[in-house]
């Protein structure tokens, strides 16, 4: 959904990417919420979801971001 917003080969400035940062940033404080004190095969899988949700997180907020930088284009 981020890269349709963006129209990512020809970047340009929305501030409609807001809203898929905003539920990427609530899908992983829930997958937080799933962690566990001990550790286990549940925990570890968790946390390979964490990492995958701050991914997708770094994306999106790069594409956010991306347009402004007038420095990265040139």
């Amino acid at each position: 959904m981020s890269f349709l917003i963006s129209g990512f080969p020809n970047p340009r400035p929305s501030m409609f990417l807001l809203l898929p940062a905003a539920m990427a940033l609530y899908g992983t404080f829930d997958t937080l919420r799933c962690l566990r004190l001990r550790w286990s095969l549940y925990h570890g899988r968790v946390l390979l979801l964490v990492y995958m949700d701050l991914m997708a997180l770094a994306m999106i907020l790069f594409l956010l971001l991306y347009p402004y930088e007038g420095w990265l284009q040139q």
